[in-house]
């Protein structure tokens, strides 16, 4: 695979990890965060932040859709992510904005591939193709059990509701992405306060901020 796509301008930040790891949180905290310090935040997400990602949101994760084919259902999400880069990153980035998604391809590779026991430089390559090979400026895992994320839903959507050897998978294909490329990627403890987590993660931001316009 190539090294990737890392855009000169704007600020490229995803969050990712298990279900019930704080993502949401702590994507609205540096949103807030960032706004209140000069910086053109936009916070978005995946799958579903387009008119077409809506659809496709309510296929992938709706209960009522029932089984899919694993591949049928990567496809799905790779389709979510080009049109969601597309209208939505590239042109918020080209304008020097931070962008701040929660779930990007790492989700795919985690969840798609080693999740569905699928090939994972298959899934790669339909992703990144996707996408174009645009990469995140930084990664940050929120690394958390499945049985402590999972217990903190009432209810579970379609994926949400598979086994916990499922979600298990999942989080050490996250743990084995990050662990092998450490300089775009910051690994924390989702059991942490959450205020501590935050202001890891706005250290560790800072030093990419100056490529943001304000």
């Amino acid at each position: 695979m190539s090294p990737g796509v890392y855009t000169p301008r704007g600020v490229f930040v995803c969050f990712e990890g298990g279900e019930g790891s704080g993502k949401s949180t702590q994507s609205r905290l540096l949103r807030d965060a960032l706004t209140d310090a000069g910086h053109t935040v936009l916070l978005t997400f995946e799958p579903g932040d387009t008119l077409v990602g809506k659809e496709l949101r309510r296929i992938v994760l709706d209960p009522a859709t029932g089984a899919l084919a694993d591949k049928t259902e990567a496809l799905l999400y790779a389709a979510d992510k080009a049109e969601h880069v597309e209208t939505v990153v590239l042109p918020a980035l080209a304008r020097g904005e931070v962008v701040i998604t929660d779930r990007y391809v790492d989700s795919t590779l985690a969840y798609q591939g080693a999740g569905r026991s699928l090939d994972v430089a298959e899934v790669e390559q339909v992703a990144r193709w996707a996408t174009g090979d645009l990469r995140p400026h930084l990664t940050v895992l929120l690394d958390l059990e499945a049985t402590a994320g999972l217990g903190r839903f009432e209810e579970r959507d379609r994926i949400e509701g598979e086994s916990v050897e499922f979600h298990e998978r999942v989080r050490e294909a996250f743990v084995r992405m990050a662990e092998a490329d450490p300089d775009h990627y910051l690994v924390l403890d989702a059991r942490a306060p959450v205020g501590d987590i935050h202001q890891q993660i706005l250290q560790r931001l800072d030093p990419l901020l100056g490529q943001a316009a304000r």
